[in-house]
C-alpha cells in the first residue's frame, strides 16, 4: 500500500521536532555542493564548442564519458554509499567532487589560454581533453553520491517520525535548491564568459570549488551531530549486511552440494552475484515502483534541455552566451514554480496521480519544440526550441519529485541506497544515449532529428507511466465526476432563470 503523506492545509509548513536551524545548514551545504556542479554542467558545452569551433563533437564526447561512467558505475557507487559510513561518504564526496572541478577548470583554462594547441601540440591537446573529460565524469560520480546520501537517505530519515507532509516539504524544497543553482549559476557564468573571457569562467570555476568544500562540510556534519535519528540510523546500517550481500547468500545457499551439476550452477551462480551491478539490478528489478523509474529514465534520453548540445547548438545559431544563460534561468525559475505547485497538487490528487498531469504537461509543452522545426528563420526557430523548453520543465518537475516520492514511500530502508544508484545508472544510460546520437548527428544543421528522437522518448515515458497508474487504480479518469460536474453546469442556467 503506497504511504500518501498529506500537507496540512491549514497550519501551512511542517515543523519538525529538532531544531529548525539544522535543516537550513542541510539546505545550505546542499546549495553550495549544487553550485559548483551546475556552473560546469552548463559552461562545458561552451568550452567544448569554444575549443573546437562549428562542431559538437567534443561537447558530445565529453556528454558521453559523463554519462557512461555514471551508467558503468552507478549501481556500485549506491552500494558504496549503502556500505559506507556517513562522515565516510561526506569526505570521500566533498573532497572528491570539489578537486574534479579544480582539475577541471584548470585543463579548460590550460586550453583557452593557448588556442593554438591543437595543431602546434597535438599530444599535449589530446591529454588536456582527457584530463578534463574524465575530471568532470568523477566530479559527477562523486555528485551522484552525494545526491543519493542526501535525497534517497537522510531526507527520509529526519522526517521518520515527524509531522505528517514534512518529507513532500523537504523534498520540495531540496529540488528546489537545485533549480535555484540551475538558474543562478548559468546566467552568472554566461555573464562572465560574454563580458569577461571564458578563461576568467574556468578560473573562477576552479577558484570557488577550492574554497567551499570546508563550508560545506561543517554543515553538513552540523546537521548529523545535531539529528540523534542520523547517529542511530547510521550505527545500524554499519552493522546489517546490504541488499547485494543479502543476494549473493542466498544465490549460494540455493544450490545442492550432493549434485555436481548444482555444484556447477551454484558456482556459475556465485560468479554472477559478483559482477559488481548485476545484484544490484535484480534488486531495482523487483521494486513495485520499476515501471515509473522506467519512465523517469526516459526522459534523460533527449536533447531538449538547457544540456551541452543544446547549449552549444542555440550558441551556433548566433544566440548569445548571456541570452542562453538568462534563458536557462527562466526554464529553473518555471522549475522552482514546479516545486511550490507539486506539495499542493500532491496533498489533493496523490502523488501517483500528481505524476500523471505531470508527464503529459510536459509532453503538450514540448509540441512547441517540435514545431519549430518547421520555422524557417534560424532564431525565430531557436527562441521556439528555447521557449518550449523551459514551460516544460514545470511538469517535468513535478514528474521527477512524484517519482522520487513513489521510491521514497515503497523502496524497502534496506534497498534505498542500491535502488537509488541503479535509477541514476539507468538515468545516466539514456543520456549516454543521447550524446551517442549527438556524435553521430554531430552538424548543429541537423540537430532537428535529435529533437524527434527526444520528442518520442518523452511520449513513451508518458504511455509507460499513464499505463503503471491504469494497472494500480483500474482507471485513468473519474468520468463519473465529470457526469455530475456537466449536470452541476447545466442546472446552474435554469436555477438562475427561475431566480
Amino acid at each position: 500500500m503506497m504511504r500518501e503523506p498529506l500537507l496540512d492545509r491549514k497550519s501551512g509548513a511542517q515543523q519538525p521536532s529538532f531544531p529548525s536551524f539544522l535543516t537550513k545548514y542541510l539546505y545550505s551545504g546542499h546549495f553550495l555542493a549544487r553550485w559548483g556542479a551546475r556552473m560546469w554542467e552548463f559552461s562545458v558545452g561552451l568550452y567544448m564548442i569554444s575549443i573546437w569551433p562549428d562542431s559538437l563533437l567534443l561537447a558530445a564526447v565529453y556528454g558521453v564519458v559523463e554519462s557512461g561512467s555514471i551508467f558503468l558505475l552507478g549501481s556500485t557507487i549506491g552500494e558504496w554509499v549503502d556500505k559506507l559510513s556517513y562522515v565516510k561518504v561526506l569526505q570521500l564526496w566533498l573532497m572528491t567532487q570539489n578537486f574534479s572541478f579544480v582539475v577541471a577548470g584548470a585543463t579548460v583554462f590550460g586550453m583557452l589560454a593557448y588556442s593554438d594547441l591543437k595543431s602546434t601540440n597535438p599530444g599535449l591537446f589530446i591529454v588536456l581533453i582527457v584530463v578534463t573529460n574524465l575530471s568532470g565524469a568523477m566530479g559527477m560520480l562523486s555528485t551522484l553520491a552525494g545526491t543519493i546520501l542526501i535525497e534517497r537517505e537522510w531526507v527520509v530519515v529526519m522526517s521518520e517520525g515527524q509531522p505528517p507532509g514534512l518529507l513532500t516539504q523537504m523534498n520540495s524544497v531540496i529540488r528546489r535548491i537545485d533549480l535555484i543553482c540551475k538558474l543562478f549559476a548559468p546566467v552568472v557564468s554566461g555573464f562572465i564568459i560574454s563580458f569577461i573571457s571564458l578563461k576568467v569562467s574556468a578560473m573562477t570555476l576552479a577558484i570557488l570549488n577550492a574554497t567551499c568544500v570546508w563550508l560545506e562540510y561543517w554543515f553538513f556534519m552540523s546537521v548529523y551531530k545535531g539529528i540523534p535519528a542520523l547517529v542511530e540510523r547510521n550505527l545500524r546500517r554499519t552493522l546489517r549486511p546490504s541488499p547485494v550481500d543479502l543476494l549473493e547468500s542466498s544465490l549460494i545457499q540455493n544450490g545442492d552440494p550432493e549434485s555436481a551439476e548444482s555444484s556447477h550452477k551454484q558456482n556459475f551462480r556465485e560468479k554472477i552475484s559478483k559482477i559488481p551491478f548485476v545484484c544490484a539490478w535484480k534488486v531495482y528489478l523487483e521494486q513495485e515502483v520499476v515501471i515509473p523509474g522506467v519512465s523517469l529514465a526516459l526522459l534523460y534520453f533527449t536533447v531538449l534541455s538547457f544540456g551541452s548540445l543544446m547549449t552549444a547548438t542555440l550558441e551556433w545559431e548566433g544566440v548569445p552566451a548571456f541570452v542562453i544563460g538568462i534563458a536557462r534561468g527562466i526554464s529553473a525559475t518555471i522549475g522552482i514554480a514546479a516545486t511550490l505547485v507539486y506539495p499542493v497538487l500532491q496533498s489533493r490528487i496523490s502523488t501517483l496521480r500528481t505524476g500523471l498531469w505531470s508527464c503529459w504537461s510536459q509532453w503538450i509543452f514540448l509540441l512547441v519544440c517540435v514545431g519549430s522545426i518547421w520555422v524557417q528563420n534560424g532564431l525565430a526557430a531557436a527562441y521556439m526550441l528555447m521557449g518550449g523548453v523551459a514551460a516544460s520543465r514545470l511538469g517535468l518537475w513535478m514528474f521527477d519529485l512524484a517519482v522520487i516520492q513513489q521510491m521514497q514511500d515503497e523502496v524497502p530502508e534496506s534497498d534505498r541506497c542500491v535502488v537509488g544508484g541503479v535509477q541514476n545508472s539507468l538515468q545516466s544510460f539514456l543520456d549516454l544515449m543521447a550524446y551517442v546520437m549527438g556524435i553521430f548527428i554531430s552538424n548543429p544543421q541537423d540537430f532537428w532529428k535529435l529533437m524527434l528522437l527526444s520528442f518520442l522518448a518523452v511520449t513513451l515515458s508518458a504511455i509507460l507511466y499513464t499505463s503503471h497508474v491504469y494497472r494500480v487504480r483500474n482507471h485513468l479518469i473519474h468520468f463519473e465526476k465529470i457526469t455530475q460536474l456537466g449536470s452541476w453546469l447545466m442546472r446552474r442556467p435554469s436555477e438562475s432563470c427561475r431566480s
